[in-house]
This record gives C-alpha cells, sequence and structure tokens, in this order.
C-alpha cells in the first residue's frame, strides 16, 4: 500500500519561513496531481496549492505571494516553501497525491499523515 511521507513542519514566528517535503514511499508508477491541503482546528480542510506533472499550478488565495509549490519528477517529490509566514497559517498540512501503482492500475487518490505548522511568537 502506498504511502505520502511528509517533513518539515515545525513551530517558526511570524514573519518566519519553513519548507515542507512529501514523497510517495516505495515505487510507483505515475504520479499525477500533487498538492498540500491544511487544516486549522476547528475548521475545515481547505486546498494550499496544487501541481501538475505539467506544472500547472495553483495557489489558495490566502498564501498567493507568499508560499511556493515545486516537484521534482524525477525524485517523484513535492515540496512547498512557505515564506512571510503568519498565525493564521498555523494548521496541520497534508499532501494528497493521486497516484498509479503499477502500470495498468486505476489512478488512486492518497494523502499523507499531516505535519503541524505553527506560528507564533
Amino acid at each position: 500500500q502506498a504511502q505520502l511521507v511528509e517533513s518539515g513542519g515545525g513551530l517558526v514566528q511570524p514573519g518566519g519561513s519553513l519548507r515542507l517535503s512529501c514523497a510517495p514511499s516505495g515505487s510507483i508508477f505515475s504520479i499525477y496531481v500533487m498538492g498540500w491541503y491544511r487544516q486549522a482546528p476547528g475548521k475545515q480542510r481547505e486546498l494550499v496549492a496544487t501541481i501538475t506533472s505539467g506544472g500547472r499550478i495553483n495557489y489558495a488565495d490566502s498564501v498567493k505571494g507568499r508560499f511556493t509549490i515545486s516537484r521534482d519528477n524525477a525524485k517523484n517529490t513535492v515540496s512547498l516553501q512557505m515564506n512571510s509566514l503568519k498565525p493564521e497559517d498555523t494548521a496541520v498540512y497534508y499532501c494528497n497525491a493521486n497516484l498509479q501503482i503499477s502500470k495498468g492500475d486505476i489512478i488512486k487518490n492518497y494523502w499523507g499523515q499531516g505535519t503541524q505548522v505553527t506560528v507564533s511568537s
């Protein structure tokens, strides 16, 4: 069973930066859309940013100009560079991807386990 493994969360002061990374564990055949979502306490999970295999990017309005999503198709990784962090960015951040495990398999959607990002002084 494929899993998405995230890293890079933590505690940072307002105005600071963090970088999140995510990659599937084990071998896979193909990755399609990859992205990051977040869920703050008491709120619904929301989209942060997505990137297609061709490099098309979509950002939530709240993070435009501050966050940058990127992917390395050779390494099957997706990263989220977060700059100028605000207290309202505090949330659990989840990696998400559409994966095809083996040739001929159906494409399925996978979630990572989540990584905590806390922005506080």
